[in-house]
């Protein structure tokens, strides 16, 4: 019997934007907070501190691999810094210098990429950033993070600040369903249970919690019942989640705005490997850099969209009843 869903999915603000006021409710509570940006802080949203907080913000210009090492060095000096820009600039331009200045020491030093995966829409591929999460997960020492909308960012905002070491934070461009009304506590490492379901759970994380919200809702009137889970931890992994989830439900679907290799996906499959094998589906990039269209063009183009995992779902139902 499918469990209704009961999610209202409004309009909200996009998670680049929650950012952006996080960071300053965190500055008018801690005078250690500072941030570094590279040139794009209208864009990444950090604006909103530079106008409060002036003499705690840097402009590091054209240049994310010397603002990763300057924000490392203020890690050293007792600050906790955040460091934006664009996630394929922030990750691929400033990678060496994560390694080198950020993980290999495990400094306080908080990266956060905005203007993740394909959603960006008409900026085109040179800005899309769809292996940042496996580049992320694969520094040793680094928390990453993939909230999917305004409350879930604001309070992972929070907890990286509060968290002792290195975390990436991935955020993005467009505006996104209303999934949480605040109450819902976050903790890294502690994925949420959005929907409670028997035949299979699906697992997302960004953008695509709300597209699963609305396959468990396509799914529940074909009398299927999904679990719905969001994995706004991508490392460390909830792997208790995930392994009950193989348990009770003997079917996982997962899902995510990144290529598929290297993404969560892969991650949560090494887990049921080896707690609990279970039929798996993967719902993402498949091997591919996207075009320049807009946000919706990208999505439906790249099979990203509720009815491609409601598919997706179907598809590891029939694997599972063979």
């Amino acid at each position: 019997m499918a469990t209704k869903t009961k999610f209202e999915l409004k309009p909200g603000v996009a998670t680049r934007e929650a950012f952006g006021r996080a960071l300053v409710e965190l500055g008018r509570e801690n005078k250690d907070i500072v941030v570094c940006d590279a040139d794009l802080s209208k864009s990444t949203m950090t604006v909103y501190f530079q106008k409060e907080f002036p003499e705690r913000f840097f402009s590091f210009g054209i240049a994310e691999a010397n603002m990763i090492a300057q924000a490392a060095g203020m890690a050293y000096a007792g600050k906790i810094p955040f460091a934006a820009s664009f996630s394929a600039f922030a990750i691929n331009k400033g990678f060496e210098q994560l390694r080198v200045c950020a993980a290999y020491p495990n400094v306080n030093v908080k990266v956060v990429g905005t203007h993740s995966g394909i959603s960006i829409g008409e900026d085109g591929p040179s800005q899309m950033s769809v292996e940042e999460t496996g580049l992320a997960c694969s520094l040793p020492g680094f928390v990453v993070l993939s909230p999917a909308d305004e409350a879930s960012t604001k309070a992972l905002v929070r907890a990286a600040a509060a968290h002792v070491g290195p975390v990436f934070i991935r955020t993005g461009r467009p505006k996104t369903p209303i999934i949480y009304n605040g109450d819902q506590k976050f903790e890294i490492g502690k994925a949420v249970v959005l929907v409670e379901g028997s035949d299979l759970t699906i697992i997302a994380n960004g953008l695509l919690v709300a597209e699963a919200i609305r396959a468990a809702e396509t799914l529940e009137a074909e009398g299927v019942s999904a679990r719905v889970v969001d994995m706004h931890t991508v490392k460390p992994l909830d792997r208790d989640t995930i392994r009950r989830a193989a348990v009770e439900t003997g079917a996982i679907v997962a899902a995510e705005e990144h290529l598929v290799d290297g993404g969560m996906g892969v991650r949560v499959a090494q887990v049921v490997a080896e707690t609990q094998p279970c039929p798996m589906e993967f719902v993402g990039i498949r091997d591919t850099y996207a075009e320049s269209a807009t946000p919706e063009q990208l999505l439906d183009k790249y099979g990203l969209l509720a009815r491609d995992i409601a598919a997706a779902a179907r598809k590891v139902l029939a694997r599972k009843r063979r």
